[in-house]
């Protein structure tokens, strides 16, 4: 399967995490990025495309400024966050040279690919660079994003940028060797393939007790529903071992594999999907859920059994059933106040055009 899937990978997004960049003090350590740089490259000699999403600015800049632990404090997460920026692409530029590769950097905010002009526009100069042989580095701009606008983690960053361009291959390269099964127990074994992310695989799923890290496995598993959703296999692999990613990329068996839907979202509907921020929802009986996962129907007044927060028309929304499940996301075509007055006859409360199936 793994073979036959990534067989034609061209272009890859390659997220790497601050457990595989820093040494003990926080700080990029060269002898963990050097051979993580060397495979990237090996990669864009074969004649891919490749963008890599680098965690690590916050945890160089603790070090310097002499935390233990990653800050709480907004000023000061991002004051390290400033700080370790430019010495980790110091670091890169240093690494990449060495093989005959320029790098950019491009810090994204949240708002950026939520607007759907900034989001074509990060997209475009995303192809261009590539266009150009220019390996692009991609961290959240941690210094001007707050708790409202942030993406999250860098894995669901990732994910979004893979979702983004389109890629045809999302890999995460971490400190363990995949989706671990009794993780932390006498029997640990890697999960080869993963084809359907249910609720039995979010439980083997947990955090980090990393002091420079956000996320975990539990953020990989919600960036997985992204990539996979979007069409996009993703695998989960270790950063420490040699050769991982020309392994990951060949299709041999290594780390944790996601299997994607097997239909590609178009580019709109992966924009209305993954890149807000929902700012209510739509609660459906059973029969408009049948209609819109079943016979791709537009969603009608009759079918919306309440609406819960406030938003405009053209704004995105949750799709839920009545048990609170959400199920889809799509853009209001009439503000929450008209919903719930429930006086809109023949219309559309959102177009099918304008609604994803999750």
């Amino acid at each position: 399967m793994r073979r036959e899937l990534l067989k034609d990978v061209g272009r890859i997004v390659v997220k790497l995490g601050t457990g595989v960049l820093t040494d003990r003090q926080r700080r990029p350590d060269q002898e963990q990025m050097a051979p993580l740089v060397a495979q990237v490259s090996e990669q864009c000699k074969s004649g891919k495309e490749v963008v890599l999403v680098s965690s690590g600015a916050v945890g160089a800049g603790m070090g310097v400024l002499g935390y233990e632990k990653r800050p709480s404090d907004l000023a000061e997460m991002q004051a390290c966050a400033a700080v370790g920026q430019s010495r980790l692409m110091a670091a890169y530029e240093k690494l990449f040279s060495a093989h005959g590769l320029s790098v950019a950097q491009l810090l994204l905010t949240h708002e950026d690919l939520e607007h759907h002009e900034r989001h074509l526009n990060a997209r475009n100069s995303l192809i261009t660079l590539l266009r150009h042989g220019i390996v692009p580095i991609i961290n959240e701009n941690d210094v001007v994003s707050f708790t409202e606008l942030k993406f999250g983690d860098n894995d669901r960053l990732s994910a979004l940028v893979a979702s983004l361009l389109p890629a045809d291959l999302l890999v995460i390269l971490t400190t363990v060797d995949g989706v671990i099964e009794n993780f932390g127990k006498a029997n640990p074994k890697t999960i080869p393939t993963i084809e359907r992310i249910d609720a039995a695989l979010e439980t083997i799923a947990g955090g980090t007790s990393s002091p420079t890290a956000v996320g975990g496995m539990k953020s990989k598993i919600l960036a997985a529903k992204i990539a996979v959703r979007s069409g996009i296999p993703l695998v989960i692999a270790s950063g420490r071992k040699k050769q991982a990613l020309a392994r990951v990329v060949a299709g041999e068996p290594e780390g944790t594999l996601f299997v994607p839907h097997t239909t590609r979202l178009r580019g709109r509907k992966r924009w209305i999907a993954f890149f807000h921020h929902p700012k209510g929802a739509l609660f459906v009986d059973a029969g408009a859920r049948k209609a819109l996962r079943e016979n791709g129907r537009s969603l009608l007044p009759p079918g919306v059994a309440r609406c819960e927060g406030e938003f405009e028309a053209g704004e995105v929304v949750r799709i839920c059933d009545l048990d609170g499940t959400e199920f889809a996301r799509g853009i209001a075509g009439f503000e929450a106040q008209a919903i719930r007055a429930r006086q809109l006859k023949r219309v559309e409360i959102v177009h099918r055009d304008n609604l994803v199936i999750l």
